[in-house]
């Protein structure tokens, strides 16, 4: 790197586990449409609280599933029913490197 070139910093937020969102605020985290997040619900990818749309809640970590849902659907071009698979399968991934990681050695 030369002296004029500064480092490139990566810029990131942390969303504590006691947010909530609300269907319309986490469209906006999210930039995408509310079609988009809805058909998301109905797939069983996302899971709030409440009865319709209008009372829908979300947890703060609900944030990242739902962004990794919509970028799998959108750079690997996957329908709703294999996001779903494929963020079943990170869960249970990240549940066996939890696991290994409580075992003694």
């Amino acid at each position: 790197m030369s002296s004029k070139q500064s480092p490139r910093r990566a810029t990131a937020s942390v969303v504590e586990e006691e947010i909530e969102f609300t269907f319309v605020q986490l469209c906006q985290a999210c930039q995408a449409s509310e079609e988009q997040l809805a058909a998301l619900v109905a797939e069983g990818v996302l899971e709030p609280v409440g009865e319709g749309a209008d009372d829908w809640r979300f947890a703060g970590s609900v944030l990242r599933r739902a962004r990794v849902a919509l970028r799998l659907s959108r750079d690997l071009e996957l329908n709703l029913p294999a996001v779903a698979l494929v963020l079943n399968m990170l869960d249970e991934i990240d549940s066996l490197r939890a696991q290994l990681a409580r075992q003694p050695l």
